[in-house]
């Protein structure tokens, strides 16, 4: 089945081998894979050897696609349909399907990090009838340097590589820092000239509870502030917007760009930067709080409240988040009110500016997945992200309506993928339970709902899950998603040895 490449001499857990696709040819025993480190990345996919005793002959080192095992999907996905009919999604609606590329595709100098592996990694893509790449275009780089000084020469050289291969793009404008933990293997800052300004005025970035500052993405305390050589940060997004609409208007007119994503926080997502690692978060923690230094008559209510725990405080454990807790005060229900309106208006600024830089073009919004503590009566780690969402509260509504209202479509990340740890009962999580709400709440307003998978297990029960999500056959009103996003834990020519599993859910989206 398709399983990440692990290190030499380590078997393969028996959880890897539950659902593999070849185990009716290969009895499915533990195989041991081993990579030459000698040769480059560009070639990891001739030289995957499956080592099992007598029988290894038969396995010649060729590429994923073309390997032995692989050869034999199509078959497999014959059996599949013939021994479980409650999976055949014949009829059903066409869900298109976009791989994320990887980040560090384009290097910190805006230039195409290895031509050779992306282009081996879209021929991989368009060998399963992917029908296109989401390609995050980082501010950090673009404009690293100088404001209004912007560099996309490796994005032209990426997208020209995408259009051989015929395949769609979606772009993200990635407005927020990525890498900054211990496992990051790529680090982009926002841009230089961002940071050197925000030396000498800190307050361009959100604060906590203890005053320290995150550089993850600009406050929306400055969204009309001209504090950034003269600019308001909403005036920088556009700028940055209106460039790339100018230097790719061809793309635009072939119709190769179809959509734009517009982030909006961390991650790209429109939420506070309130679960950083970097400040010591972790999961399952509710959070904290983020300030805007610029309150406008605010003080009181922005200010916070002070009982409210640390990043990694449990609900139960602290005077406002607990059973019967402050957040249900008179203060607390102002307070949040008026903490998730500024994330709302943060929003409905930036997206005024964008539909008017790319006209005509599909705008998408990243919705979070924040499911930890959701059986809880506060929904602590929601409140803190800037969802007023506790049990008696609807907190998607009213942010939907602002996104209705410039006819975006929802992105939102499914956990049909999502590892078993991340839902165990002492964080109250219920990663079905706020999808219902999430999904539902979108579309009963009429708003288009897309999805994307987590960075976990690949296997065939978690896909099935997503494609009963994303074109659920119980519903009467046959909604659906209009595309699907997924996101590969690295490259698909390193990283992946067999792709059966992900060849069948591509089937049946399709």
């Amino acid at each position: 089945g398709a399983f990440p490449v692990r290190s030499a001499e380590s078997p393969l857990t028996a959880t890897s081998l539950k659902n593999c696709s070849v185990k009716a040819t290969l009895d499915c025993q533990q195989p041991v894979v081993r990579i030459d480190d000698s040769l480059s990345p560009a070639s990891l996919d001739s030289v995957v050897i499956a080592e099992r005793d007598t029988r290894s002959e038969k396995y010649p080192s060729t590429s994923p696609i073309n390997s032995v095992e692989c050869l034999e999907a199509d078959q497999l996905i014959q059996d599949v349909h013939s021994t479980e009919h409650d999976n055949d999604f014949t009829g059903t609606q066409y869900v298109p399907v976009y791989v994320k590329l990887s980040t560090g595709v384009i290097n910190n100098f805006c230039q195409l990090a290895d031509p050779d592996g992306v282009r081996q990694e879209l021929s991989h893509m368009n060998s399963l009838n992917v029908d296109g790449v989401i390609v995050d275009c980082w501010w950090g780089i673009v404009e690293c340097w100088n404001p209004q000084k912007y560099v996309w020469s490796g994005y032209r050289e990426l997208f020209n590589y995408i259009r051989e291969f015929k395949m769609k793009i979606q772009v993200v404008m990635a407005f927020h820092e990525y890498g900054r933990t211990d496992s990051a293997d790529v680090l982009i800052s926002l841009p230089n000239w961002i940071l050197e300004i925000g030396k000498e005025n800190q307050d361009i970035f959100f604060t906590d509870r203890e005053g320290r500052r995150t550089t993850e993405f600009l406050s929306w305390g400055i969204d009309k502030e001209r504090v950034l050589n003269g600019r308001t940060g909403v005036e920088v997004y556009f700028d940055f917007m209106r460039s790339f609409r100018t230097e790719f208007d061809d793309l635009f007119a072939e119709g190769l760009i179809s959509a734009v994503e517009i982030g909006l926080g961390p991650s790209g997502e429109l939420r506070y930067p309130s679960f950083s690692e970097r400040m010591g978060w972790r999961y399952p923690g509710i959070g904290e709080f983020q300030r805007a230094a610029k309150l406008r008559g605010h003080s009181f209510w922005a200010r916070g409240p002070d009982n409210a725990g640390h990043y990694n405080s449990r609900p139960h454990e602290t005077g406002f988040f607990c059973e019967r807790g402050d957040y249900d005060s008179y203060y607390g229900r102002f307070f949040l009110h008026w903490y998730a309106q500024a994330l709302m208006d943060h929003a409905d600024n930036v997206l005024s500016l964008a539909n008017l830089a790319f006209e005509e073009t599909k705008i998408i919004v990243k919705i979070p997945a924040v499911y930890w503590w959701y059986k809880t009566s506060s929904h602590a780690a929601e409140l803190t992200a800037g969802y007023y969402n506790p049990t008696n509260q609807d907190g998607y509504s009213p942010v939907f309506e602002v996104l209705k209202k410039h006819s975006v479509t929802v992105k939102f990340v499914c956990h049909g993928l999502q590892i078993c740890s991340y839902e165990n009962d002492e964080a109250f999580a219920d990663p079905e339970g706020l999808s219902w709400q999430v999904l539902n709440s979108a579309w009963d307003r009429g708003l288009k709902v897309a999805g994307e998978n987590t960075l976990s297990c690949y296997d065939r029960e978690g896909w099935l899950r997503i494609i009963e999500t994303a074109k659920p056959r119980n519903d009467p009103d046959r909604r659906h998603f209009s595309f699907f996003v997924y996101q590969q834990p690295s490259p698909l020519v390193q990283g992946v040895i067999c792709l059966p599993d992900l060849d069948y859910f591509i089937k049946c989206m399709h």
